[in-house]
């Protein structure tokens, strides 16, 4: 689990994430063009950070290697962290925070 929360630390890290949750089996190509402040080489040590805590998975297709996100590790986090508490209630908190931050907006 430590391994996940250093992984999630990361802002470039977690931009990562987002893109394979939005479409999924990208390659390296792709991932780099989502950070272009970075380096390939920096890139590539991200995306091994997330191997390493699983939160990534990769599958060679031929030359390729595509990377897939697997979303466990972090449900495992919530499950253990959330629960204790009634999911109701966070969900109903977590809807009236979005909606006031929307209306500030």
């Amino acid at each position: 689990m430590e391994l996940v929360f250093k992984a999630l630390a990361d802002e470039g890290r977690r931009r990562l994430l987002d893109a394979l949750r939005e479409r999924n089996g990208q390659n390296l190509q792709e991932l780099c063009e989502l950070l272009p402040e970075l380096t390939r080489q920096g890139v590539t040590k991200h995306l091994r950070i997330l191997e390493d805590a699983n939160l990534v998975v990769t599958v060679r297709r031929g030359r390729h290697k595509l990377h897939y996100l697997n979303p466990v590790p972090i449900n495992e986090i919530a499950e253990r962290w959330l629960s204790n508490y009634e999911r109701d209630k966070l969900r109903a908190l977590s809807a009236l925070k979005s909606a006031l931050e929307d209306n500030d907006e």
